[in-house]
């Protein structure tokens, strides 16, 4: 096409130059004669006018092939995109990855399964990637003091993907002042990733050429888990500052200063900075906006609001008190030792960041978060090291609970359904831990919940919980019933969320959970006065209304509404299936799975 197109570029150009040439010798011949200047000028006209037409017509043959061209390529584009999708399930390929050859695809479902976010294009993504300034701009312009500690940065990991933890490298050291960046420790849980081995050690050597010994590894012998790994490197450290993060990270523009700033003013504040979400499938950047951190009884991390006063004088660039800490902080390194680091009997994952907040506020210290730094970090579609977070973090729970909750310890049971006593679950020695906790002088547990975290619900009332069964079919639970909907049912036990229930001192039986804050509202078992069916209704709004939600029960007898006098039972309909009723009281008995005080 392109020789084509010169061909006749060149025709073009001959046609002009003749008919110049032609056009000179007969002025000159004529050059004394008007008549036939005349002619002359007609004929220029006419000679013009022929090389205008072939210009018309050479110009609109490279158009068409031009079209055919763009056509071929247009067909060639359409047939790549038309590939088949291999994977139309994956959460990887809902919005990411329609130009993906199917080799491709493959790969990178692989990749994916393996480590939970999209390995494949973060090894195609710059190292060195522009992260944007998601800070609020009052953060853009503040002056921070020159004389701040150093900071060493510790980068866990297990199994992570190598290009993840390149870039998290790059980007703290493009975005740290060299003065103040201590060390980048890299501590490996075991990992069994053969491109976590001497590739990265390589990669290390040659990163400490130009910056001799920057860079640490720290590598255990077997897994230890989260807790014991974050131990490790703040062994390694010798910053007067740590920041212990995960490797699957990218800081932010000044995203130091505002953190050792705070220290500088008060060693005993353990910080956190806002963490902007990295989505697991496109990699892009969400901005998140500042929050406390906290927990349920559960101890699961969740987000919630700063204390009232922060928002009075509205100003997103303060730091704001929180009750608790996600995983990732930073703190004064001798202060974090001075408190136990953390608790090296924690296993695998889940609870040791509530247990280091616990103890921080208990024990001399307090947590921020600190609006002004911003990392963004990768969120796992699925943690593949462990695809039952449940088992270690009731353990872990069950662990927090025995050394700091004092009184409070049952709520723990209470929330993962376990019984009191003989749980079969085993939380390790904490005679070290509770040495420690006198040692420092801890505060107790009431304490905590009065003055730094009042929001979280301490169940007081709260006298037994579990599946609640009836003695004439005792293979069937109360269960919450369709949600959304407010007709509890009877339902096969297989005692999950929906069949917990709990009875409390006032006599309000809560069906399908319970909620740890005060702000949440449970659903209160309640006697609608007319019709047979019972009803569940927001207990908040029911005491507003006055409605029907108190009832007389005591293990191993009947439930009984103290408005109506009805009792909760169960009878068989038309089609022989077993219904929750009200009517008058016939002598069913109810047992209920876990009694904390006799009722």
């Amino acid at each position: 096409m392109k020789i084509a197109a010169r061909v006749l570029c060149l025709l073009v150009i001959g046609v002009v130059v003749y008919s110049l040439v032609n056009m000179s010798f007969i002025r000159q011949e004529r050059n004394n004669d008007n008549r036939l200047k005349r002619i002359e000028d007609l004929e220029v006209l006419g000679r013009l006018k022929i090389i205008e037409n072939q210009v018309y017509k050479i110009a609109k043959l490279i158009e068409v092939k031009n079209q055919v061209k763009e056509a071929v390529v247009e067909q060639k584009i359409t047939k790549k995109t038309e590939v088949k999708k291999l994977y139309p399930k994956s959460p990887l390929f809902s919005s990411w990855g329609a130009e993906l050859t199917e080799e491709e695809q493959m790969e990178a479902e692989r990749q994916f399964q393996e480590f939970g976010y999209n390995v494949f294009l973060s090894n195609r993504l710059p190292l060195n990637r522009t992260v944007p300034d998601t800070r609020d701009i009052r953060c853009t312009v503040k002056n921070y003091p020159k004389n701040l500690p150093t900071i060493s940065v510790i980068l866990i990991y297990l199994n992570e993907a190598p290009s993840v933890i390149k870039r998290a490298i790059h980007s703290i050291t493009d975005k740290t002042p060299a003065h103040l960046l201590k060390e980048i420790i890299l501590v490996d849980d075991y990992s069994s990733n053969e491109d976590l081995q001497l590739a990265l050690d390589e990669y290390i050597d040659l990163f400490n050429k130009d910056k001799p010994g920057l860079i640490k590894k720290v590598r255990h012998k077997r897994q230890m888990g989260l807790a014991k790994a974050r131990i490790s490197g703040w062994e390694a450290a010798t910053g007067q500052v740590v920041a212990i993060l995960d490797a699957h990270i990218e800081v932010h523009k000044e995203w130091a200063e505002p953190l050792l700033s705070r220290i500088k003013a008060d060693r005993t504040v353990v910080l956190s900075p806002v963490f902007d979400k990295v989505l697991f499938d496109t990699l892009e950047v969400v901005e998140y906006i500042p929050a406390a951190h906290a927990f349920d009884w559960n101890l699961w991390c969740m987000y919630e609001s700063f204390r009232p006063e922060w928002y009075k004088n509205y100003n997103p660039s303060k730091p704001g008190k929180s009750p608790s800490i996600m995983g990732i902080f930073v703190a004064d390194r001798q202060f974090l030792g001075e408190i136990g680091v953390l608790d090296e009997g924690m296993t695998i994952y889940g609870g040791e960041n509530v247990e280091l907040a616990i103890r921080v506020w208990l024990c001399g210290g307090s947590i921020e978060v600190v609006p002004c730094s911003k990392i963004a970090h990768i969120e796992r579609a699925h943690k593949p090291y462990s695809l039952d977070l449940s088992r270690p973090m009731i353990r872990n729970a069950l662990r927090v609970a025995e050394i700091w909750l004092d009184e409070y310890k049952s709520n723990v049971n209470i929330a993962w359904n376990l019984p009191l006593k003989n749980h079969g679950i085993d939380i390790g020695d904490v005679t070290e831990r509770k040495q420690l906790r006198e040692k420092l002088k801890c505060k107790p547990f009431k304490w905590y919940l009065e003055n730094v975290y009042p929001l979280l619900d301490g169940w007081e009332d709260i006298i037994s919980y579990g599946a609640l069964k009836n003695d004439i079919q005792e293979r069937y639970c109360i269960d919450q019933g369709e949600v959304p909907g407010s007709v509890p049912i009877l339902y096969e036990c297989h005692h999950y969320d929906t069949q917990h229930c709990y009875y409390n001192r006032n006599g309000e039986i809560y069906i399908g959970g319970i909620k740890s804050h005060k702000y949440n509202s449970n659903r209160c078992l309640m006697d609608p006065g007319s019709g047979k069916t019972p009803a569940l209704h927001n207990c908040k709004n029911a005491k507003e209304k006055g409605l029907s939600i108190y009832w007389d029960f005591s293990q191993g007898n009947a439930i009984r509404n103290r408005n109506t006098t009805r009792c909760l039972e169960i009878g068989q309909g038309e089609d022989s299936y077993y219904y929750l009723i009200l009517q008058t009281c016939t002598g069913q008995k109810w047992t209920i799975q876990h009694v904390i005080k006799d009722f």
